[in-house]
This record gives C-alpha cells, structure tokens and sequence, in this order.
C-alpha cells in the first residue's frame, strides 16, 4: 500500500510551533501524507536539540500541546514521534530524584551504573571493548545528597543519562511514556539509540543478541498501545536484514552512502547489489537531522560492507571538496574509529548541484518502502556554517532555523518545485499501487518500474550523465519529464496531457 511520503521536521525550525508546521501541511506542503516531528518534548532545546528529554510526556509549552499533535492526526496524516530508550536528562525529575533520596527513590534501579554491569569487576579490556558513538569513556560521575558518589553511563553526553532497560523501574518510564505518545495522536514511534540500551560484557553491546531481545519486548509494548515500531540503528546492514523481521519498519542507511559512491565511481553495481537485498519494510532516507550515514554501507570487523573502507574514504573526500573542506571540519571522528561515522553536510551541498540532488531524490522516492525527506533537503539548504560555528555542534551544519521568508523564497526555486513534483507523484499516481520492479541499464544507469491495473510510472537514472527522466501513463493521460526544469513544470497538473 503506497503511504506517500513523510516529512522529518523540527517544529521550531520549520515553522515555530507544532501548528504552524501543521499550516504549513495544510498550505504549500499538503502532498506530504505524514510528518515525523523531531523531538518536542520538555526541553525541545537541550544540550542534544530534543534528545535529552526531562519530561518525555509532555510537549514543551513553547512547542504547543497533545491537541496540536492530535490535531495533525485529525486530518489524515501519520505523526511520528521519537521513543528515546537509551536515556533520559540528568536534569529530569526521576534522576534529580534518585540523586536526592538514592535507595529511597522510587526511580532507584532506574538508571544504568558501572557496577550494574559489571558487578564491581571489570579490566581495562571489559571497559575498553564496549562501542561508543563519540569520543571517549561512557561514564560520568555523579554524586547523591549524602556525598556517595556513583559512575552513570553517559552513552552519548554528560547530561544525557542512561536508562537500565531490564530493570522494573526503566520498564514502567519506558511504558508511561509509550502511552504518553499513544494517547497524543502519535502513529508511528522511532525507537532512538535502541543499538546502545544493553550492555553486556564480554562484547561491544551494539546490537548484540540481547539488544535484538529487548527490541522484541519494545516492540510488543508498542503494539499494545496501537503504535508502530521503527527502529533506528546505524550498523552493519546485516544487523539491519536482521533487525527487519522483529519490527515494522527500520531506516534504509545504505541508500545515502551507496548513491555517493555511484556518483563518485560512475558505476552503480554496489547500489544495485543492495538492491537485491535491501528490506521493503524500510523508511527511505537521504539525510536526517544526524547527517548523512556512511558507515551503514561499509565493513564492521572481519564482516565485508556493501563497500570497502577506501571507498568509504572516498565519499568523505568527494564532500569535502563539494562543500569546499566545511563537511570534513564538522564531522566527528568517534572513539576506536580511523574515520567519521556520517558526514555533517546538507545533502544537495554534498551533491554539488541540483540535477545532482533531484537524481538522488528520484531513487529515493520511488523505491518500495516509505520515503522520508528531512526539512532542510526538501527545501534544497545549503550548510548553515554560521549556526554550526555559534554551536559548536557539528551536526548544526544541517539543522537551520528557516524563517518564514526563507520558506515562501525556497518554494520558489525550481529544485524544489521540481522535488515537490516528484512527492506528489510518489503520493498520488495510482501505478504506486501495484508491483515495482527494477534493473540495470549498463554500469551507470538504473530503471525503477511501478505497474499497477491501467497505470505504470518509470524513472531513469544515469550518475555519470546525472540525468533523470520520469515518464507515466493513468488511464489515457500520460507524460514524461527530464530533470529539475521538466518535473518542476508538473507541478501543474493540466500538463498531464492525453496520451496520443
């Protein structure tokens, strides 16, 4: 069943508020069939933009309230919402509380220490093997009211706490906050970090068999409260093809990567060889608000990628030179790696130009599965050097605050008619319906097929000519359209003409 495609927001910087994204689905955006709103809750603005949540239930006042995500619900589109489970804000009530009161806390168990894991024994080795995302030791200090100091794992930073997963006092936050989403409309839930939530010595615990474990006990509270479960994990893509079966739906990381290694090589054998084995139940992607992955497509440990580390390097080489050295500067290089696990850059910045960017976009939507298109790639930004140079993050680069004229200007562009035109296709054209086939056209080109009852859709690729042509028939109406001038022409649909 086609369900369109969904947008991937943040409502302060796209927008303002919930309800003013919410005007802008209802307005220029209506093609748009859902919307994954980053996250809003209490503070939507902490160290981690969202993803250190001290109240995880309750949208932040400056944000709005349910009745704006409700409200979104009403009128047809699917909400998505972030179900952070590695984590919670040091500054939340439940830490807060267990720092005060430690044993006589009713969070007391709630949060993950170094002697949960280890039992008060681990060597340089134990510690020293667990997969970190950033640089340095998962640990930070903390100190109870009677002066007990205590070491609490920080997966990703100093604020951002982890949660014991199997303790009963994790499980009933874990589950207050899933019917929280429940109840407020939310449809689809993205299960944030959940590679990281186990630890498990003797290995690295990142998506280790305990972790696909407590993803099935996720998954089956999910289910009872109504919700589907995406689940988000940058990791080998066999982990992915693993990952698949247990949940509804799991991110397409290889994509981005393996199109930048066919527009870097001219050849799109490594693509199709994905293609062959790449889940259907997959949430399309190019870029979130995470960057652009490219570790999802390479080697982990004596496994073989869908590319080689050199081909790796590659892809951050060819970036760095489309975004003029900005991309290699903002990129973080994590603990134990010899290279950065995503690039931070805009997609169409990477691209280098919009013929580029629309080819990429084309692949993107037309594949089975649910296609995703972050904020700042659906109006076609470039990197926001100035932001990421105030923050100091570096994933800022792709995280700009769009004022309302900067929205009605990009609109006007067309690249982003012509990426408009191509969502409302994906959305609306009844050949999206039926069976999609795919195959090789040389070593440059690819041929994606939809073919339903009295419709059918085709879209051509050459990475070497950048080029893209889409073309389909409805009944007697048809069309065809090349690149970013002809698709942006049918955002007029009286150019559907009748076919001769």
């Amino acid at each position: 069943m086609n369900r369109g495609v969904h947008l991937l927001a943040y409502a302060d910087r796209l927008g303002g508020t919930i309800a003013r994204l919410s005007d802008l689905l209802d307005g220029p955006l209506s093609d748009l069939s859902g919307v994954h709103v980053l996250p809003f809750f209490v503070p939507f603005d902490g160290d981690d933009a969202g993803f250190d949540p001290s109240d995880h239930a309750t949208v932040d006042p400056r944000l709005g309230d349910w009745d704006d995500v409700r409200a979104i619900a009403a009128r047809g589109r699917e909400v998505t919402a972030d179900l952070i489970v590695n984590h919670v804000s040091a500054s939340s009530h439940e830490f807060q509380d267990w720092l005060a009161r430690g044993a006589d806390s009713p969070y007391d168990g709630m949060f993950l220490t170094f002697d949960t894991v280890f039992g008060g024994q681990a060597a340089e080795a134990d510690i020293t093997a667990f997969y970190r995302p950033r640089p340095g030791l998962p640990f930070t200090a903390y100190q109870h009211a009677d002066g007990t100091r205590r070491l609490v794992w920080t997966t990703f930073m100093e604020s951002q706490v982890d949660i014991d997963v199997h303790h009963p006092a994790g499980q009933a936050y874990l589950r207050r906050t899933i019917k929280a989403l429940a109840d407020g409309g939310v449809r689809i839930v993205r299960v944030d970090a959940v590679g990281y939530a186990v630890k498990t010595p003797g290995t690295d615990s990142f998506m280790t068999d305990q972790t696909l474990d407590f993803v099935r006990t996720l998954a089956s509270w999910c289910h009872e409260a109504g919700l589907e479960v995406l689940v988000e994990v940058h990791a080998h893509h066999t982990q992915q093809l693993a990952i698949a079966p247990l949940v509804d739906w799991v991110y397409d990381f290889a994509l981005p990567p393996l199109l930048l290694h066919a527009f870097v090589t001219g050849s799109v054998e490594r693509l199709a060889t994905w293609l062959e084995i790449r889940p259907h139940n997959a949430i399309t992607v190019l870029d979130t608000h995470d960057g652009i992955g490219v570790i999802d497509a390479g080697p982990s440990g004596d496994r073989p990628g869908l590319i080689d580390a050199d081909e790796m390097a590659a892809i951050f080489a060819a970036a760095e030179r489309a975004t003029g050295g900005e991309s290699a500067r903002a990129s973080v290089v994590p603990a134990w790696a010899s290279m950065p696990h995503q690039i931070n850059a805009t997609f169409p910045s990477v691209c280098g130009d919009d013929e580029t960017y629309l080819l990429a976009r084309a692949v993107q939507l037309f594949l089975p599965g649910l296609p995703q298109v972050y904020y700042v790639g659906l109006l076609a930004g470039g990197d926001d050097v100035g932001l990421w140079t105030a923050t100091g993050q570096g994933r800022d680069v792709n995280r700009h605050r769009y004022t309302d004229e900067e929205i009605d200007r990009d609109l006007r562009r067309p690249v982003v008619r012509a990426l408009l035109a191509l969502v409302r296709l994906r959305a609306r054209h009844r050949a999206l319906d039926g069976e999609f086939a795919w195959h090789r056209t040389g070593d440059s080109g690819l041929t994606l097929t939809w073919t339903g009852p009295e419709a059918s859709l085709q879209v051509v690729v050459d990475v070497v000519e950048r080029a893209v042509r889409v073309s389909g028939r409805d009944g007697d109406h048809g069309f065809e359209a090349h690149g970013v001038e002809g698709l942006a022409a049918l955002e007029d649909p009286t150019r559907l003409t009748p076919r001769s």
